[in-house]
């Protein structure tokens, strides 16, 4: 696709896609109108950057939808000097999102591989202010807390509460809760010490995060 191409694409992304799914912050819509997606996808499917599909990545994972990235950067609200944690580095285009919005940002995922094709994006994109660890979140501490936001792109059957501490008082964090088909977006907002309000947002359905546990099913 030509340059042209992609930015008439970009748009209709954003005009198609994701303002009709509730997304109305400026700001938001100005940084999903503006990065470059294509930067971020694999090059066998960069004609479909902007297409409404979850583009595939590497080891069966896969790219959110743009309306549920628009949603879940709109849900967090994300000030210029927040501190920002994002569970799930994937193909670097929402942490590209994050860091724009942003101030200091820190990714983690499980896959070195996508490490590395992330910085890379974020580089030739001139995005700094980003730090990326290759780190299992489920097992082992994730230092650097507390945050201001959260970004969790894969689903959990419930919240870690090691998660929610996490937060700064005030801090917020994006999570799809419960399992497929039946999966839920929430917004968990610290309120005090050990306090916490959850909302719900929309039904979706993505994948487990890596190593996510498995809720009980008991039989009767």
């Amino acid at each position: 696709m030509t340059t042209e191409s992609l930015e008439h694409a970009r748009f209709n992304m954003v005009q198609q896609q994701i303002r009709p799914w509730e997304v109305i912050d400026r700001r938001v819509l100005e940084t999903l109108g503006n990065l470059p997606r294509e930067a971020f996808v694999p090059e066998a499917y960069r004609g479909l950057a902007y297409a409404d599909i979850e583009i595939p990545l590497a080891e069966g994972q896969q790219m959110m939808f743009p309306r549920v990235e628009g949603r879940l950067l709109q849900a967090l609200d994300i000030k210029p000097t927040e501190r920002v944690l994002e569970v799930g580095t994937g193909s670097g285009f929402l942490t590209a999102c994050i860091a724009h919005l942003g101030g200091e940002v820190v990714s983690i995922d499980i896959r070195q591989a996508f490490i590395d094709q992330a910085r890379a994006a974020l580089q030739a994109q001139g995005i700094e202010g980003v730090e990326l660890r290759c780190q299992d979140a489920m097992n082992g501490e994730i230092t650097g807390a507390p945050f201001d936001v959260i970004a969790v792109t894969g689903s959990l059957p419930e919240p870690p509460l090691e998660w929610k501490k996490m937060l700064r008082v005030g801090g917020r964090m994006f999570l799809v809760c419960d399992e497929a088909p039946a999966m839920e977006a929430t917004l968990i907002t610290r309120t005090g010490e050990a306090s916490w309000h959850t909302e719900g947002l929309f039904e979706t359905d993505i994948p487990p995060l890596e190593n996510a546990p498995k809720r009980d099913h008991f039989t009767f």
